[in-house]
Order: C-alpha cells, then structure tokens, then sequence
C-alpha cells in the first residue's frame, strides 16, 4: 500500500508495514515536550496516573520560555514545580535561565530532533520539527503526561495534502510570506487533521530557517502536521547540531493526497495576515494605510539568526518612528550571542529597539510588550486572533521580518523594497 511520508513514519514507530488514513495506532515516541505553562498540569496528570518514573530521561524535555524570566508570583510556582520534576527524574533535558531559549528552535539547534523521529509536545507549535523530516505535532498536557510515563502516545493516521513548490523567493520574501500566503489560500481550516506535505524543486531554494517558519504555522491551517523532505540542507544541519543518526523517509511515488496545490515561490510577494485570522492575509502593497504602534520581531516562528539579520540588514543606519515600539527577541541565548557579536545588536539598539532575552513573552500576551486597548502590532509571532498579544481591541498584523523592520521605520504597515 502506497503510503505519504508522514505515514511510513507513523507506521515505522508502530511497528506495522503499512498503515492508512483513519487508522488507530499506538506510536512509540522520541521526544517528549513541555513548557513552564503546559508541564505543571502533565506533572499533576503524571502524578495522578499513579506514575513513577518517567519512561526516558533523555527522551522528556522541558523548556522555561512563556513566562520565563518568571513574570509574577504565579509563573515563579509554575517553574519551580518544573525544575522539581526535572531534578526527582533526572531529566537530562531541562532548559531554565541562561540555557533556555523558545522551545520550537531550542531544540533544534540542540540537536535533540532528527529525521525519521516522532514527538509530541504540549504546546501546538510542536509541528515546527517537520522542518527536519520528523513526524511532530501538538497534544494537550494530559498526553504529554502518558507519553512521560510510556514512551507511547495513540495517533488516528492523517490523510495528507501535498504542496509542490517551484521556482525561488524574491529579495525581502521568506518562509513567513510562503506560510502566510498559503493559509490565505485553503484557510485556518483548509488541513484540519491532515498532514501538510511540501516537496519539489523549490524546497531546495528554501533555508531550513524558512523551512521551520513553514513548519511551525502548520497548525494555523489546521494541520496535524507539516513535513518536509530530507535533503542535503537537512542532513548537513542535523550533522551540524546533533550526533544522532537521521531515518530518512520519502512518500511513495503513487501516495494518495486529498489535494495537490502547485506554488510558485518566485510568484509570492512579501504579506500581512490581517486581524483576527492568520487566513486574512493581504500583499503588503493592498495593505493601505495601517498606522502602528508596536512591532515584535522574535518568537518562535521567526526568531532565528537568519530572521535577525533580515532585520538589521533595513534597519541599519535608520531610525524606528517615534510613535513605535519595537521589541527585537532572539529565540536562543546562541542566536542572542551571535547577534552580540556579528554587531546586529548594535544595529538594532541604535534603530531605537530594545533586545529581551529568549522568550515567547508577548507572542501569547505574557509580558514583554503587551498591547492596550487600540494599539496595533506588526508581528512576526505565528497566531492573531482577538486578545492574543494584549486587550481584546487591539490589533495583530502578521508579517515577515523584512515587513517588521520596514513597518518600524514607517511607523505604518510598509513594503521593505520601498524603505
């Protein structure tokens, strides 16, 4: 039975030749993932079931990133029941202040996924893996918590819809403006619980950065999950940052797919999400006259070096506008240090931007540049909805880093060749 690459992978990890959409099956997994919001309530779970041990030490990961450096009282009790966990367990994966970073690229650059593995984890993002040829998605804390204690997690297979990419981006177009465009066009609901599956000549033209971008927003169409396929980018970073050996997969030629959709990268021009959906998405020349008063570049979705540096490249030697705010956030102390070193702190810091340690802060409305009632944000973050990043009637704009760089100078929604 011809199978998709999310499926031979699910199939592998059940320990079954072959197994098709709607199927139930018991996985074993490779990573188990928490943060300080999602862990405590798995901790309780796991304590609850009766549960002694965790299944692998090495294998469950914690992250202190949402509301880490501790915010308030409440988030200090969430981290420290985290950090107790971890030391009773001996969890050899637990990453608090200073070793931290946003989770969805921390453990990337760890090394701590490859190809061909699968993981779960209590945070929706979790699907950002598929980057690296790796079966990941979301559940909720109760599964992270049986998945601690067995190693295994229940999956129903998904069907899948297959994007084959052509061509390369333009100057000042990236993953986001990909993703973006995409969910614009099958909707937030367009893969519910069906694999996004990218190949074709045009992944090669993508970095594994736009890669993960892509990845990571799977979820925002609804998707259980997003993959792409492993090449010479893939094994060369996986080379680079893990000393695991990869499990390459490829989707049979005669997979079934519910939809094919063709995308042309150079066809693809730099776009908004608009509020209140990531699907309400405009090209930034008919995103009209859009007066800002925040703008974010970090986050787990596009808080990578390559993100800064797109950034640094239009806000070098200018100015932020003076009714802005702009809030530049590393997702790892790495990129952070690099940053330091390459001079892009400098660069920023002399736009008028301030720098904040690795952390999801403001992309969930924690803290670090929460917006009060009116106030509008161009923001490189991955969700929009009504309330996400502060009170209900202010307003998130979804854009790329070049966008949120160019925004900031213009102090309006602006186009980056134009600045």
């Amino acid at each position: 039975m011809a199978m998709t690459m999310t499926q031979k992978i699910l199939a592998a990890k059940a320990g079954l030749s072959e197994v098709k959409a709607g199927q139930l099956i018991l996985v074993d997994l490779d990573r188990v993932l928490g943060n300080d919001i999602t862990s405590p309530v798995a901790i309780r779970e796991f304590e609850k079931i009766g549960a002694t041990k965790v299944y692998d030490k090495d294998k469950v990961t914690m992250v202190m990133d949402h509301f880490a450096p501790n915010k308030d009282i409440k988030a200090a009790a969430q981290c420290k029941m985290c950090r107790d966990f971890c030391n009773t367990h001996e969890v050899t994966h637990f990453y608090d202040v200073g070793r931290m970073g946003i989770e969805h690229a921390l453990l990337p650059e760890k090394g701590l996924v490859v190809p061909g593995d699968a993981v779960i984890g209590a945070d929706s993002h979790t699907c950002t893996y598929g980057a690296l040829g790796a079966f990941s998605t979301g559940v909720g804390s109760t599964d992270m918590a049986c998945g601690m204690a067995t190693g295994k997690a229940w999956f129903k297979v998904p069907s899948a819809i297959k994007f084959v990419l052509k061509g390369k981006l333009n100057k000042y177009v990236s993953g986001k403006d990909v993703i973006l465009h995409i969910i614009g066009k099958i909707g937030v609901d367009g893969a519910l619980y069906r694999s996004m599956e990218f190949t074709g000549e045009g992944v090669a033209a993508l970095s594994i950065y736009d890669r993960l971008t892509i990845s990571n927003m799977a979820i925002e169409a609804g998707a259980k999950n997003g993959i792409f396929p492993v090449d010479e980018q893939t094994l060369a970073y996986v080379a680079e940052h893990s000393d695991r050996k990869p499990v390459v997969f490829e989707a049979d030629a005669d997979a079934e797919y519910d939809e094919v959709y063709e995308i042309d990268l150079g066809q693809i021009k730099s776009t908004v999400a608009f509020p209140h959906l990531p699907e309400n998405t405009r090209t930034v020349d008919e995103a009209g006259e859009v007066v800002i008063d925040q703008v974010v570049i970090g986050s787990c979705t596009n808080g990578h070096y390559k993100d800064l540096a797109e950034a640094a490249e239009i806000l070098k030697g200018r100015k932020i506008a003076d009714h802005v705010r702009a809030i530049i956030i590393p997702a790892t102390q790495d990129i952070y240090l690099k940053a330091i070193e390459t001079g892009l702190v400098k660069i920023f810091i002399e736009a008028g931007c301030v720098v904040s340690t690795p952390t999801c802060g403001p992309c969930l409305g924690g803290h670090m540049g929460i917006l009060a009632a009116g106030e509008r944000a161009v923001a490189t973050t991955n969700r929009n909805f009504v309330g996400r990043m502060g009170h209900v009637e202010s307003e998130v704009y979804l854009a790329s880093p070049a966008v949120a760089a160019a925004s900031a100078i213009a102090g309006k929604i602006a186009d980056p060749a134009k600045i």
